[in-house]
């Protein structure tokens, strides 16, 4: 499949991923972990919703927390740069027919709201309430300290058409896996817009699902600290992958789910990737240090479970990805 070529002037400003905004069954439950033992800040909460942050981050919320009978991902969050960039979205989205609506959401600017060509449901904000920065107070450090959002993985039912829209968006490639020979798929890519390795990636799978919604923490010792939190406070059924480090990306991770099953990753030491000649690393799909440098292979629930759109049919994969599921 063919690499897709980088857009240096997109129709409108994407900054970054920004926050995601997840529907939970019990939303007291799924506070307490959030809060207590993942330790993210609760900003602002009610009876149907929690808004959270991470110390480093001035916005009021980069995930919130809805109560709902059902489990699914509500939206996944981006900024723009300017309130300019939002029309600039809005008029970009309807000239190629895609469902676009700007609406009212607590604690933001205008928002828009906004369904990709694979179905995937998406939020654009330019501007959120603020809040003091947490970084420094150090009183407010629990479980993993996170420090801040950063990026989303999806399963994506048809992955280069997948890349090439986002492509369009001003979102460039970093890392792909890619099947080997002559006419080789990309199984898996990895896209950025802030600057290091991915603000969204896209898994070979059926979807669109999320796969993952990241947070990224200061050291690999806080990740570690959290492996012992939670494995003496009952969530060690919860700990699905890791620790360990990525060949992609080479970032120390730990995947954790939450109680209605969504998939977090806490994350940290990856690289800087803004200068305009970076090359897209290329990783054979068959490499067993792609998915962990150290060659631990992914259970079979990373290649099969995520969280479904709100509203948005599944489809299956256009391709069955030959990958290396741990035994």
């Amino acid at each position: 499949m063919p690499v897709p070529t980088h857009v240096f002037d997109p129709p409108f400003n994407i900054v970054r991923a920004s926050h995601v905004v997840l529907d939970v069954t019990d939303l007291a439950r799924s506070r307490a972990f959030y809060e207590t033992t993942i330790g993210l800040h609760v900003e602002d909460a009610d009876s149907d919703a929690v808004y959270l942050r991470g110390v480093e981050e001035r916005q009021h919320h980069s995930l919130v927390l809805r109560r709902a009978h059902q489990a699914s991902c509500r939206r996944m969050g981006f900024r723009v740069g300017t309130e300019a960039d939002l029309d600039k979205a809005a008029e970009h989205f309807s000239k190629l027919g895609l469902p676009t609506t700007f609406v009212s959401q607590p604690y933001q600017g205008r928002t828009l709201h906004v369904t990709d060509p694979a179905g995937m449901q998406l939020e654009l904000v330019a501007a959120m309430e603020r809040r003091d920065i947490l970084l420094q107070k150090y009183e407010h450090y629990r479980g993993v300290r996170p420090q801040r959002f950063d990026h989303f993985n999806v399963f994506a039912p048809e992955i280069q058409s997948s890349l090439d829209f986002y492509a369009t968006l001003g979102f460039r490639l970093t890392e792909y896996a890619e099947e080997d020979g002559p006419n080789g798929r990309i199984a898996a890519g990895w896209m950025h817009r802030k600057g290091n390795v991915h603000d969204l990636a896209f898994t070979n799978g059926a979807g669109p699902r999320l796969h993952h919604f990241c947070y990224w923490t200061p050291t690999a010792l806080d990740i570690i600290h959290l492996c012992d939190v939670m494995a003496t406070t009952g969530y060690l059924p919860n700990m699905e992958r890791g620790p360990g480090r990525h060949g992609i990306s080479n970032a120390f991770f730990l995947y954790v789910r939450d109680p209605d099953g969504h998939r977090l990753e806490l994350y940290t030491s990856d690289y800087q990737t803004m200068d305009p000649d970076h090359e897209p690393l290329r990783w054979s799909l068959r490499d067993p240090r792609r998915q962990t440098l150290w060659g631990s292979p992914a259970p079979r629930s990373w290649f099969e479970e995520g969280s479904a759109f709100a509203g948005t049919e599944t489809r299956p994969a256009s391709f069955v990805a030959d990958v290396v599921i741990a035994s």
